[in-house]
Formats: C-alpha cells, sequence, structure tokens
C-alpha cells in the first residue's frame, strides 16, 4: 500500500501535531526572552506556521516580526541562533529526534490581503450582486 503522504495529499496527522508541538515551543522561547542575542530580545516574532518534513528531521518555520519591520534581519537573528533553539525546543518537547530549524519569511498576511482586494474588485463585486451584463454588452 502507498504512503498517503508520499503520494502529495498533504502533511499527514503526525507531521500537523508535530509542527504544532514545535511551533508552541519556539513561540515561547521567543516571548519569553530565553536567548541571550539582543537582536531577537529587541523585536516581537510571531510564528503562524511550522511544517514539519515528511520524516520529522527538518522544521522550516514561517515567522514574522510584529509590524513586519525588516524581517529580513529577523530571519538572520534566527538563523545565527538555529542550534540553541533547537536545543531548547529539545527540552521542551519530547521527541526523538529534534528536528534542524529551518527559517523563512511568511506571506500569509501579504497573499490574504491580495486575496480581500480580489474580493473587492468590481467584477467580482458585480458577479456577487447577481448583476448579469446583458448579451448586447458582451458582444
Amino acid at each position: 500500500m502507498k504512503n498517503k503522504a508520499a503520494s502529495g495529499s498533504g502533511p499527514s496527522q503526525r507531521q500537523l501535531r508535530v509542527g504544532e508541538l514545535v511551533r508552541h515551543a519556539l513561540s515561547e522561547i521567543l516571548s519569553r526572552g530565553d536567548l541571550p542575542d539582543p537582536a531577537l530580545t529587541r523585536v516581537m516574532i510571531t510564528v503562524p506556521e511550522v511544517r514539519m518534513s515528511p520524516d520529522l528531521k527538518i522544521a522550516t518555520c514561517f515567522v514574522m516580526p510584529l509590524g513586519g519591520k525588516d524581517p529580513k534581519a529577523a530571519i538572520d537573528a534566527l538563523a545565527t541562533n538555529a542550534k540553541p533553539l533547537r536545543g531548547e525546543i529539545a527540552r521542551r518537547v519530547e521527541l526523538k529526534f529534534v528536528p534542524d530549524l529551518r527559517f523563512r519569511i511568511d506571506t500569509s498576511f501579504e497573499e490574504g490581503a491580495r486575496i480581500d482586494a480580489l474580493l473587492r474588485s468590481p467584477q467580482v463585486q458585480r458577479d456577487l450582486d447577481g448583476d448579469e451584463p446583458d448579451q448586447e454588452d458582451e458582444i
């Protein structure tokens, strides 16, 4: 029998559960300031999502500084502190292997704003209101 996760049907329940555990631990570490790096203590960082690889050895952490100010610097600071962050996660989450951490900028807010703008466009509003253009207008 073929593995469902390998067929591209999305993450398994296990990947989702472990991703949430890592996300909660990482959020707690960053919010409490458990790392002495001043680059991380100066800015509040949100962690909206953590995606786990199918073998649970790599955690891709999507992060965004509050206010969206200088996300590149936040990613660089997190990447520099990946090893101590991994150690803190190991203390908080009971896993056989602690995943390697990869950090990416979260673009879900921009994507949501783009979809909102599309939904508010006059063409979509016309379709939602049910105003059908006359067939003569289309010709």
